[in-house]
């Protein structure tokens, strides 16, 4: 993407974001894994993440940035968000 992106999601896993952003970019053309970020020794005793743990994953998806976080099991996926992907054919759909 040439332009600067003024919001990126922030999608929150409880400990598959890595495996979820591979999938992700699998699916789109335009689209790449970045920078991974792992838990360290401080504050396990409040995250409850093993050190050495994926805690970031930054991806792109058709151009546009996400970051991925393995947050723990806090929160969930809910139906409460929607990304919308915009489709040319009926068989960009059903590849989708």
């Amino acid at each position: 993407m040439t332009q600067s992106q003024k919001i990126r999601p922030c999608l929150w896993f409880d400990s598959n974001a890595e495996e979820a952003a591979h999938f992700y970019v699998s699916l789109f053309a335009d689209s790449r894994v970045g920078a991974i970020l792992h838990y360290g020794e401080e504050g396990q005793e409040i995250t409850g993440k093993a050190p050495g743990s994926v805690m970031t994953v930054e991806f792109q998806l058709a151009g546009y940035q996400f970051t991925g976080l393995n947050g723990g099991p806090q929160f969930t996926f809910t139906p409460a968000i929607s990304f919308f992907v915009v489709c040319e054919t009926a068989a960009e759909i059903d590849t989708l």
